[in-house]
C-alpha cells in the first residue's frame, strides 16, 4: 500500500478543512489507518485512527468533538474532517497505515505517506 494525503490549506480560525489520504493497491481494508501531525518545533503527535471497516475510532484528546476520521474501503481513501479549527491545529498532517487497531504511537504505523500542511491563522 501506499499512501498519498491532500486536502491541507490555509483557513480561519473556527474554519473547517477535510483531509483525504488516498491509497494503491488491494489491500487497503486490510489495515487500520491514522492520522497525525508535527506542529514547527514539536514532536509528531496522534490525531486519530480507525479500524479496518471503520467500525471503532480513535482521537486525540486535543481533537475529539471536532475532528472526525472515516474510511471508504471501495474507494481505497481514509479523511479527517476539521472542523473549528483552531491556530494551535496547524501542523504538517500525515496519514498513516498499521495491522494493529487503536494504535496511538507513531513506531505501529508501518507505512506512511507525505504530508500535507495545515495553517490555521486569521
Amino acid at each position: 500500500v501506499q499512501l498519498q494525503a491532500s486536502g491541507g490549506g490555509l483557513v480561519q480560525p473556527g474554519g473547517s478543512l477535510r483531509l483525504s489520504c488516498a491509497a494503491s493497491g488491494r489491500t487497503f481494508s486490510s489495515y487500520c489507518m491514522g492520522w497525525f501531525r508535527r506542529a514547527p518545533g514539536k514532536e509528531r503527535e496522534f490525531v486519530a485512527s480507525i479500524t479496518w471497516s471503520g467500525g471503532s475510532t480513535y482521537y486525540a484528546d486535543s481533537v475529539k468533538g471536532r475532528f472526525i476520521i472515516s474510511r471508504d474501503n471501495d474507494k481505497n481513501t481514509v479523511s479527517l474532517q476539521m472542523d473549528s479549527l483552531k491556530p494551535e491545529d496547524t501542523a504538517v498532517y500525515y496519514c498513516a497505515a498499521t495491522t494493529r487497531p487503536g494504535q496511538t504511537n507513531a513506531w505501529a504505523y508501518t507505512i506512511w505517506g507525505q504530508g500535507t500542511q495545515v495553517t490555521v491563522s486569521s
